[in-house]
């Protein structure tokens, strides 16, 4: 498509040359999709050019247009509206360029030009003090789809995972099991790990809450009391006891991470991501102080009078920064500087992106500022793909209060409607339960995935649960179906012997729809170029909407196996099949699976 465009922009040139006697600049020729209204497959923009060409845009268009008509073998024909120049490709071309397509894997790397190759994605992040949810659940889909893309043009990509195992945090809902715990496990609770620390969690808040009640009603002042309340105290001495490195709360800390851990992996390997390396905040915080203690060395940081450790980023447009507290635990920003220097020892990455709410854009400013007040070298490298956050009907999330969506009763429910409108339908014939409960799966995670994805990253988004599961209209389902209706095409022409690469010259005449998915395939290069510079599944997600549709009008408009001509019969196959493969491939873009059979 791009070598299309590339070569009717030289010949609109020449036509320019040869009409008006005017050398155009190629930045002057706006090339875009021609509007489903008109005919053609191209149109220029000419009001641009009648300062150049000294006429008026309906005047231009019309003259490029006979000239091209005449002297350009890949132009069929014309129309102009207004100060719109709409171009019509030959059949001939659109036949070639689909022989093109077909001459590589649909899931070709895609050469982007100024893409970065060493690229570390960090996604997921999750802390270890509660089980992810809904907005974990943006945070994976979008790390995922992110590195795929940026393998699609070719580029080494590590998928990263910095484990939030410490903090005054993970000490809340140890304090919470010292005192509430009874013993209880995983196994005895019959819970996973990672919801058994989540409740913990909650209840810490639950009981501290009350202490500062009670220490309000006894006089003291909320800020005092939020400080003063036994059971901060406490977590803020088993902080102090953990970074001292305390036996006995390193022991609750492992047994307490471990059923953690397990929670996660089964949530991993239940939504379909996965990471090529773990970091672990417990791991990087040191090496963090050591760069704490680097600034200090340099006189870029500075010690205030309680012994805390700061950054005055004011000349920055920031602030001044605390690197360590008073008593000499650590914030989140010292293991921040740690793990961003062990990325680049580990794979010299040439951009290192942040996959992170956007509540937290001004904490990525100050680590940015920061290491370049160090000097280091990767500090430009460093890229935050700040995503809006994900909203209930009811309000914001909180996990303290335990007002969260569950990312694994989440999944669970999107898995019952969809095995819930399957049934519905009836559509299940050939398929046995355990190939049932398979597309189930895919449908429903399909569906939560497309709905999460298909919003631009950088937009806030309210989350409607009945919307999200919806297997109808611009969802995953509805491009799932298409897929699985294309791979029932194609079984049937296998069973008829139908050949996918018979010779098409005969063909006297494209449908519209024909052109239409041919030019919606030749897209496919630039829109995985689009959506690796801006970082946008939303790309991805809208292209791959756009073809099932521009498929399901050819399915309704042209007859495939009531077609008399074997050419037409051949090709008609051949681009279902493409398009197959094609949704495929970019649905995979987006780690949504496509089925077979529905």
């Amino acid at each position: 498509m791009q070598q299309l465009e590339s070569s009717l922009k030289t010949a609109l040139q020449t036509a320019a040359q040869a009409v008006f006697g005017v050398e155009v600049p190629t930045a002057s020729l706006t090339l875009q999709p021609t509007r489903k209204e008109f005919a053609g497959s191209f149109t220029l923009v000419t009001f641009p050019l009648t300062k150049a060409l000294g006429k008026g845009p309906e005047q231009i268009g019309q003259a490029l247009g006979e000239w091209l008509k005449a002297n350009e073998p890949r132009v069929r024909g014309y129309n102009v509206v207004k100060g719109f120049l709409n171009i019509e490709i030959a059949d001939a071309e659109w036949l070639s360029q689909f022989e093109q397509l077909r001459a590589q894997p649909a899931a070709a790397p895609v050469p982007t030009e100024g893409a970065p190759q060493r690229v570390v994605v960090e996604y997921s992040s999750p802390n270890t003090n509660k089980p992810l949810h809904l907005g974990h659940l943006r945070n994976n889909f979008l790390g995922y789809s992110v590195a795929e893309i940026l393998k699609a043009t070719g580029a080494t990509v590590t998928k990263a995972n910095l484990v939030n195992d410490r903090g005054i945090h993970i000490c809340k809902s140890m304090i919470a099991y010292q005192h509430f715990g009874q013993g209880e496990t995983p196994q005895s609770a019959v819970m996973k790990g990672d919801h058994l620390a989540g409740k913990y969690y909650v209840l810490f808040e639950k009981h501290y809450r009350e202490e500062i009640k009670q220490l309000e009603a006894e006089g003291v002042a909320t800020d005092i009391a939020k400080k003063q309340a036994p059971l901060m105290t406490e977590a803020q001495q088993m902080l102090q006891a953990w970074e001292a490195g305390d036996p006995e709360v390193k022991a609750l800390w492992s047994q307490m991470n471990g059923w953690v851990y397990e929670g996660f992996d089964a949530t991993y390997k239940n939504i379909g991501v996965d990471f090529d390396q773990y970091y672990y905040e417990s791991e990087t915080y040191l090496l963090g102080k050591e760069r704490v203690e680097e600034g200090l060395g340099k006189g870029v940081f500075f010690k205030k009078d309680n012994g805390s450790v700061w950054v005055d980023l004011q000349a920055e447009g920031l602030d001044e920064k605390l690197l360590l507290r008073a008593d000499g635990t650590s914030v989140y920003i010292t293991q921040d500087l740690g793990t961003a220097e062990l990325k680049y020892q580990d794979f010299g990455y040439d951009s290192s992106i942040y996959v992170i709410a956007d509540e937290q854009n001004y904490h990525m400013q100050v680590l940015q500022a920061t290491l370049k007040k160090l000097g280091k070298p990767y500090a430009d490298a460093i890229h935050h793909l700040s995503y809006g956050m994900v909203d209930l009907p009811s309000g914001k999330m909180k996990s303290r209060e335990g007002t969260v969506v569950d990312a694994d009763e989440l999944v669970r429910d999107v898995v019952a409607a969809a095995k819930a409108a399957t049934l519905e339908k009836g559509k299940t014939e050939g398929l046995n339960d355990e190939e049932l409960e398979e597309l189930y799966h895919t449908l429903g995670l399909g569906a939560l995935k497309y709905y999460l994805l298909k919003v631009d990253p950088k937009k806030r988004m309210l989350f409607n649960p009945e919307e999200s599961v919806s297997l109808e209209g611009h969802t995953g389902p509805f491009i799932q179906y298409s897929h699985a209706r294309i791979a029932a095409i194609r079984r049937k022409a296998a069973e008829l012997g139908i050949d996918e690469s018979a010779d098409w010259s005969s063909i006297a005449g494209l449908e519209a729809t024909e052109q239409e998915l041919i030019q919606e395939l030749a897209r496919y290069a630039g829109v995985v170029a689009e959506a690796a510079r801006n970082l946008s599944p939303a790309v991805i997600a809208q292209y791959a909407y756009d073809l099932a549709k521009a498929y399901n009008r050819f399915y309704a408009e042209v007859s495939i196996f009531q077609e008399t001509d074997p050419a037409k019969r051949s090709l008609r196959v051949a681009l279902s099949a493409r398009v197959g493969e094609q949704i495929k491939a970019a649905m995979g873009l987006l780690g949504i699976q496509v089925p077979e059979r529905m």
